[in-house]
C-alpha cells in the first residue's frame, strides 16, 4: 500500500446534523447543571437555624454506702 493509496486519518467534519445534536446536548447539560445549583444554593437556605445552646443541669443523688463486713490488715515486711 502507497502513501496515496491509505485512507486518510484526518477527522471528517461532523454533518450539519451532528453539529445541531451536540450543541443540543451541551445547552442541555448547562442548563441541567444550573439548575441542579439552584436547587442545592435553595437546599442550604432552607436547613434549620440552630438555636441559643440548651444547658441542662442535673443533680445526682449519692447512693446510701453501707459500712463494710470486716475489715482486714495486712503487714508486710522485707527479709
Amino acid at each position: 500500500m502507497t502513501t496515496l493509496e491509505r485512507p486518510s486519518r484526518r477527522r471528517q467534519r461532523p454533518s450539519g446534523r451532528n453539529r445541531v445534536v451536540r450543541v443540543a446536548a451541551v445547552v442541555l447539560c448547562a442548563i441541567l447543571l444550573f439548575l441542579l445549583g439552584v436547587a442545592f444554593s435553595r437546599a442550604l437556605d432552607e436547613r434549620p437555624r440552630s438555636g441559643e445552646p440548651v444547658t441542662t443541669v442535673q443533680t445526682l443523688d449519692p447512693r446510701p454506702q453501707e459500712a463494710p463486713v470486716r475489715t482486714v490488715t495486712e503487714t508486710l515486711t522485707k527479709p
